[in-house]
């Protein structure tokens, strides 16, 4: 996913900033704890198809 598409997506629940997850493929809101996932290319913004993050991605923000 590129760069500069992450850079102007926000997260749909707080409008927060975004980290894009390579090796998953997703977008990590770190301030709801929540991972959108990246599906064919294309970011899947719905908060009901986000997972929560486990405590330990939470502690260890890459």
């Amino acid at each position: 996913m590129d760069k500069k598409l992450v850079a102007l997506l926000a997260c749909p629940v707080c409008k927060g900033e975004l980290k894009l997850n390579d090796a998953k493929t997703e977008l990590t809101c770190f301030a709801d704890a929540m991972a959108f996932p990246i599906r064919e290319g294309i970011p899947v913004m719905l908060a009901t198809e986000a997972r929560t993050l486990s405590t330990d991605e939470r502690l260890h923000k890459n």
